[in-house]
């Protein structure tokens, strides 16, 4: 299973919040990818203009899908250090995953939907 389907699912949790809907389909990746069964740790870092914007570790013994899904919207609506991310922002951000594997730490980040950057 490729990291990418794991950005695209915290990005899917974030969405989830700031449409007021639920859309995903949870037991369809479960079948899908049984990795998302495992207990892994996670870290969800969000940032904007490479400025941490939000954070959360997983530090309960949760399936990876679990983990994923409640660290994304933890770190982008209840860090308290930081307002609950907007619309705006979350189309700007930047979203770091971490995972603490048995074979080590794997971390990939997925770039902002919109670039703020102009040519």
């Amino acid at each position: 299973m490729g990291r990418s389907v794991l950005l695209q699912l915290s990005r899917d949790s974030i969405q989830e919040v700031l449409q007021a809907q639920n859309s995903i389909n949870k037991q369809a990746l479960l079948d899908k990818h049984p990795l998302l069964h495992q207990a892994i740790k996670t870290t969800i870092n969000l940032y904007l203009n490479d400025k941490l914007r939000g954070s959360y570790t997983n530090k309960e013994n949760l399936s990876l899908a679990n983990a994923i899904i409640i660290g994304a919207k933890k770190a982008a609506f209840e860090d308290p250090a930081f307002a609950p991310l907007s619309t705006s922002e979350y189309l700007h951000c930047e979203i770091e995953l971490i995972l603490d594997t048995p074979e080590g730490i794997i971390s990939e980040k997925d770039p902002a939907i919109l670039s703020q950057t102009r040519s």
